[in-house]
């Protein structure tokens, strides 16, 4: 079941590089570009999906400096 899932999902991501290339908004950049964007097309698809992410990410950047940073020797 979860290779079938990772499958569609990567069949998704290929579909949305191929058209990213020919059609889509950034067709002007080269192919290497797109399969990138395919590879988070969820994030491309639905962009306020990208910054609840990219905000996960920064807390999770901050408390691992909190936590493990040079505490007072």
């Amino acid at each position: 079941m979860k290779r079938t899932l990772w499958a569609g999902y990567l069949i998704i991501g290929l579909m949305v590089a191929v058209y990213e290339s020919f059609w889509g908004a950034t067709h002007y950049k080269s192919f290497a570009y797109n399969p990138g964007r395919g590879l988070v097309w969820p994030v491309v698809m639905i962009p306020s999906l990208g910054e609840v992410i990219g905000a996960i990410i920064l807390l999770a950047v901050i408390l691992g400096i909190l936590v493990f940073g040079k505490g007072k020797d």
